[in-house]
């Protein structure tokens, strides 16, 4: 016991006579958590020794020495020979203390001009760049994989919905193209939310920067940092970096959720649009003949944990006078959570969507359900007999209750009957009420004809993939 208190003690411990207590060692510790962050540690680190050599605060040797150490640690981490103990608090105490019984007492300077307050943000925002990068490429993928199907499915009609009632005609491929526009959106905030997070605050010791001649600039500048940050008390208590990240991937889970839902949807019954393949649902313990779409249920569940995460740190933070407390340790559990949360919900989708099979007989067919071209009908009276809007709106509502009463489509509505309705109807007007004609018609910018799902999508890969010239970097 006496070797644990005195190791437990060893970076802080000069100011105590006594032993740590149990549940405080307990309640303190986050190297489970922090242990993840172990490569930006040690970088920083790199980076911190190689400044104290540059301004001369350690002598050249020194450097290569605790360099030599460093990357021994980093490697014991890598081939899992490390033996990560929790009395040492956290993934620095871990490092630092491993780093001493390799090289001696020179590890001591290692501490030089810094405090684990810049220290642990620095590593914090170096990870959540990388994953940052990350996710943007998964998104990048999920968006090649609805773009492919998006061009398969151009001029597969479906319904459109308002209030899950059929509205219009549109096409497979053009709902599809709706998540890819999303999913850009959500990249852009990515690239946006990762300028903010590409701010070094190394240099700005526990509050209130360093007597040291330390050079920020140059750390900032071997670990790829935009710029420095600009007052010390700011650098090691800001974690709005990481409260916009979260709900950058609140927005983006909300999205992916949608999708989940309508894939929970088309593989009902009463829809019967889709299959999800066998890899990516479940069967019942007692049902055999079920086959559940447990997969795009759980990606509809999400958006929940990533709430969960943007509140609870949000209620950490609020309220929190400048500078560090302790209280920021628990930011990591809710960012760690939210990034693991959608880098699985992103890959599952698109397993989902490339697996997808579709049912296009299914989806014609819901299309002689709720008249979806009496809108057509509408804007034809309005276009071929120079009618108001309004006016027509009346006579078509006027000629859909007639059909409805009559159990008729539309497109099957003998002609003298919609002319009891309005005289001026003629045979022109059967050219809008199939599905197929009413599509091709909507061909303003953004709309749902083939032609304009085609050259959205070709527009879409330029935008959107790297290997078709995207401006993506």
């Amino acid at each position: 016991m006496a070797e644990e208190v005195e190791m437990g003690n060893e970076m802080w411990g000069g100011r105590f006579s006594g032993g740590v207590d149990e549940l405080m060692e307990r309640i303190n510790r986050s190297i489970d958590i922090d242990k993840r962050l172990y490569k930006e540690d040690i970088a920083v680190s790199m980076a911190h020794v190689s400044m104290l050599v540059r301004v001369g605060l350690l002598k050249r040797e020194e450097g290569v020495q605790l360099e030599e150490g460093l990357t021994r640690v980093l490697g014991e981490i890598e081939s899992g020979k490390f033996g990560f103990h929790d009395h040492l608090e956290d993934i620095h105490m871990n490092v630092e203390h491993r780093l001493r019984e390799l090289i001696g007492p020179l590890a001591g300077k290692l501490h030089t001009g810094r405090s684990r307050n810049d220290q642990v943000v620095t590593d914090v925002r170096l990870w959540l760049r990388g994953e940052i990068d990350g996710l943007e490429i998964l998104l990048e993928g999920l968006q090649r994989v609805l773009l492919l199907r998006s061009r398969e499915h151009a001029g597969t009609l479906m319904p459109g919905y308002t209030h899950l009632q059929v509205a219009q005609p549109v096409t497979f491929g053009h709902h599809l193209m709706a998540y890819v526009e999303m999913l850009g959106r959500d990249r852009e905030r990515l690239r946006d939310c990762r300028v903010r997070v590409n701010e070094s605050p190394l240099g700005s010791g526990a509050l209130s920067g360093t007597s040291f001649p330390i050079d920020r600039e140059h750390t900032s500048e071997i670990l790829g940092f935009g710029c420095v940050m600009r007052n010390s008390m700011d650098g090691v208590s800001s974690r709005d970096f990481v409260l916009e990240f979260l709900s950058v991937g609140l927005n983006m889970s909300l999205h992916l959720s949608r999708l989940a839902e309508e894939l929970v949807l088309w593989t009902t019954e009463g829809f019967g649009f889709v299959k999800l393949s066998e890899g990516m649902t479940t069967g019942s313990s007692m049902m055999p003949q079920k086959r559940n779409p447990d997969a795009a249920e759980l990606v509809r569940a999400k958006p929940g944990q990533l709430l969960g995460c943007l509140s609870s740190l949000s209620v950490v933070m609020k309220g929190l006078p400048l500078t560090y407390a302790k209280d920021m340790q628990e930011d990591k559990k809710s960012l760690f959570d939210a990034v693991d949360t959608l880098t699985l919900s992103i890959l599952v989708m698109g397993e989902m969507v490339r697996g997808l099979e579709v049912d296009k007989v299914s989806m014609r067919k819901a299309l002689d359900k709720g008249y979806p071209t009496a809108t057509d009908l509408a804007d034809w009276l309005v276009q071929e007999l120079d009618i108001p809007f309004r006016e027509a709106h009346r006579i078509t509502g006027r000629i859909v209750s007639e059909a409805e009463r009559l159990g008729l489509q539309l497109s099957e509505m003998p002609l003298e009957l919609m002319r009891e309705t309005d005289g001026r109807i003629g045979e022109g007007v059967y050219e809008v009420l199939l599905p197929e004609r009413s599509l091709d018609r909507r061909t303003s910018f953004g709309g749902s004809s083939p032609a304009c799902v085609l050259r959205a999508i070709e527009e879409a890969e330029r935008r959107f993939l790297r290997d078709r010239g995207g401006e993506e970097k």
